[in-house]
């Protein structure tokens, strides 16, 4: 019998996604990391990447490289700190790094080693997130310099992040401006500094018009493959499947009752104040699985008469009046985006499925 909840990938959809993007970025001179963060590295999708013509496989963290089984280079998204050195020389091949110490900590460890290690050094275009920002020259040649003092460090490329905080969309500019500091990085420390990394799945509006700068060589790309988007338009790509993955599960209780709470209200086990709209009575079904599991604003119910009321830390409650009858023990099947996704494969009490 099967257990709910439960989130099932449709490998063959996340195929189809990986090898569409490959090609389209092959086509411009790009070739891509798959990052493999929102799915925890689960060695099933891992697998569909492995085999795919991406050029590496990225994780945020190294609990999820050290799971990863590969041939290909292995980088490590989110910049250490400085003590985890050994560990990150140990399990990544690459890192996307930003401060001094980090850098130096990163060539001791890889001396230690006997290894080499491959840095790309984060600029900040704007979205202040990671990176040194693109304002302070001095700054981005002193980390340049850091890294070429290292005699185990190679100096493999320069980045940026743009999107994740801000919300500051690639362009010609901003990226025009990483294009121009990867040129002084070469003419001031005389390494080929081979990769220009320019973003993750929100450039890639800006590659299909042929607008990524020409310098521009390398993304690093996780939502578009596996839920087909182009997170800068926040629309599903045209060719990309936006419905790889299905997360599942029953209902446990199904009861006519009012729209609107009946009492003096305060804040809720979240802190929150929320406000209810009067409806009237509606067929309201509540559902094995909450706010620990998964985020309910990102779901998307498959029966399109389903309409989402909320949720709790293990309930979420959904509007069933418009909807066929549904039952106790009936399954109910939604499509997550990206934020629902990623806790959905980090709660450890909703079960994986996959179709071939």
């Amino acid at each position: 019998m099967a257990e709910y909840p439960q989130i099932c990938a449709d490998l063959n959809k996340i195929k189809h996604n990986a090898d569409f993007l490959c090609a389209l970025c092959a086509e411009h001179g790009v070739s891509v990391a798959a990052v493999t963060k929102v799915v925890c590295a689960d060695e099933r999708i891992v697998r569909v990447l492995e085999n795919s013509a991406f050029s590496m496989l990225a994780d945020a963290r190294t609990e999820n490289l050290a799971r990863i089984r590969t041939n290909k280079p292995k980088l490590l998204l989110r910049a250490p700190a400085p003590d985890e050195a050994e560990e990150v020389v140990r399990l990544a091949d690459i890192s996307l790094v930003s401060e001094i110490e980090t850098i130096h900590a990163l060539g001791f460890a890889a001396d230690a080693a006997g290894k080499r290690h491959a840095v790309i050094l984060m600029i900040d275009l704007g979205d202040l997130r990671e990176g040194l920002l693109f304002l302070d020259r001095e700054a981005i040649y002193a980390a340049a310099d850091a890294a070429k003092s290292e005699r185990s460090i190679d100096l493999l490329g320069v980045g940026t992040n743009l999107t994740c905080y801000g919300a500051i969309i690639p362009d010609e500019t901003n990226l025009g401006e990483l294009c121009r500091i990867a040129e002084e990085l070469r003419a001031r420390t005389g390494l080929p500094i081979p990769i220009v990394s320019g973003g993750n799945s929100s450039s890639l509006g800006l590659l299909k018009r042929g607008m990524v700068p020409d310098g521009v060589n390398h993304l690093r790309l996780g939502e578009s493959i596996l839920l087909g988007n182009d997170t800068a338009a926040c629309r599903v790509i045209n060719g990309l499947y936006g419905d790889a993955f299905t997360l599942s599960t029953k209902i446990i209780e199904v009861q006519r009752k009012p729209s609107v709470p009946i009492g003096e209200s305060g804040a809720n086990a979240f802190g929150e104040h929320p406000t209810f709209e009067s409806r009237g009575e509606q067929i309201r079904g509540i559902c094995k699985i909450g706010r620990q599991d998964t985020v309910a604003d990102g779901l998307t119910p498959k029966d399109e008469q389903i309409k989402m009321i909320g949720a709790s830390s293990d309930h979420l409650i959904v509007d069933l009046t418009r909807a066929k009858p549904y039952r106790v023990g009936d399954v109910l099947d939604f499509i997550p985006d990206y934020g629902a996704l990623l806790r959905a494969y980090t709660s450890p009490y909703v079960m994986r499925t996959y179709m071939e």
